[in-house]
């Protein structure tokens, strides 16, 4: 018994004629292509394209700021940018705010 559907992309292709010029166009997929779900695929194109998510940006950015750090002004504008990575970044993935203090610290940690 043959299944009836609705296919209009195929029924507007067929009136057209442009249907036979459809098969065989673009690539085949890898093979592992199959093995992962829609968001590993999703990862790995991302990662590959160079794409890095807003916190781990802004963690390089701190980073560099905290070794540059010299002042309690400083100190402020990181620990500001410190609280905006906490907001976006996985829970895992949070830091504690830096203080002159602890600065020697952070700079280990960072």
């Amino acid at each position: 018994m043959e299944r009836e559907y609705n296919d209009l992309i195929g029924d507007i292709l067929k009136n057209t004629g442009e249907k036979d010029q459809v098969k065989g166009k673009g690539k085949p997929l890898p093979k592992d292509y199959l093995e992962r779900d829609v968001y590993q695929n999703f990862q790995k194109i991302a990662k590959d394209a160079g794409y890095l998510p807003e916190w781990l940006k802004l963690q390089k950015q701190i980073s560099e700021f905290i070794h540059q750090c010299q002042s309690e002004e400083d100190v402020k504008a990181i620990n500001e940018k410190i609280m905006k990575h906490n907001k976006i970044c996985p829970p895992p993935m949070q830091k504690n705010l830096i203080s002159l203090e602890n600065l020697a610290h952070a700079k280990n940690i960072w």
